[in-house]
């Protein structure tokens, strides 16, 4: 069993939990996920690792409630245990592979929405640490649902906070505070990576192919069990099929067709509406 040793509430309806979980932690790299089954026979829930800790034996999640499997695992308290927590799955970031003297000379600026900053932030984390220059943008809908900003700022040289109704930070979207920093500011980068909600990705990969940057996006949102054998997880990049659990979540901006992974995202809407609380919605959940 996989006892949950801290919960805390990040907004109304977005939950941060470390769990036990002493094997994972010991493996678990930045930009992996792990699967989380409630009972045993419960839906297997795939969630991006949001951070590890070896000497504590804990992984950490960030769960949305969106639909009846995210209210469940949302549901368990601290001193409960989640029946399976496997992983690491998935392939670690880029930039883990690299040596040393391959990160000298970078810097690297994340652009993480909603609680796509959860994934965002062992990233950050790991770059930092090696003395890599990290600059992260967080953006959300209004103030209230700005997630990690505490945590980040610890980790990165420049935080930038934006806000889509201006409450806090940078009035607008992501990408311009993007386009901002590079044009007007003369922020200089060698590497960005966005994750978050699709259409915001597909957009800031955009932005930054008109800059002239590279990109990383992470597609964690498509998966649904963790192993490609389902197919959900589907995309086409750079013109091939691949599939994001297996041989993601991340993959080059520029070539996933962000069209098709959205148009995979509502296969299933009608067939969720019509089972109303009998069926387990199949959006994820970093």
């Amino acid at each position: 069993m996989f006892m949950i040793v801290k919960k805390e509430r990040l907004t109304p309806l977005v939950y941060r939990m470390e769990v036990e979980a002493p094997r994972v932690a010991e493996s678990a790299l930045p930009g992996q996920f792990l699967i989380v089954r409630t009972e045993e026979k419960g839906e297997r829930v795939p969630l991006t690792i949001s951070d590890y800790d070896p000497g504590r034996g804990t992984v950490t999640i960030v769960t949305q409630e969106i639909g009846a499997s995210t209210k469940d695992i949302c549901s368990f308290e601290e001193g409960q245990s989640f029946a399976d927590v496997v992983g690491p799955l998935g392939m670690p970031s880029e930039f883990v592979g690299k040596t040393p003297e391959q990160l000298a000379g970078q810097r690297y600026v994340f652009i993480a929405g909603g609680v796509g900053a959860a994934p965002v932030f062992p990233q950050v984390k790991w770059l930092h640490s090696r003395g890599v220059p990290v600059d992260v943008i967080i953006g959300a809908k209004t103030s209230s649902l700005l997630i990690y900003k505490e945590e980040m700022a610890m980790c990165c040289d420049n935080l930038y906070i934006c806000t889509d109704d201006g409450s806090e930070g940078f009035h607008g979207m992501v990408t311009g505070l993007l386009e901002n920093l590079v044009l007007e500011q003369g922020r200089q980068y060698t590497m960005s990576v966005a994750i978050g909600p699709m259409i915001m990705m597909k957009f800031a990969a955009l932005t930054a192919k008109r800059l002239g940057l590279p990109i990383t996006v992470s597609l964690n949102t498509l998966m649904v069990d963790g192993t490609g054998m389902c197919g959900a997880c589907r995309v086409t990049v750079g013109g091939k099929t691949r599939f994001a659990c297996v041989e993601g979540p991340e993959f080059d901006g520029y070539e996933v067709d962000f069209d098709e992974a959205m148009r995979r995202q509502t296969m299933y809407r009608s067939e969720e509406k019509e089972a109303g609380p009998h069926i387990c919605k199949i959006d994820i959940r970093n």
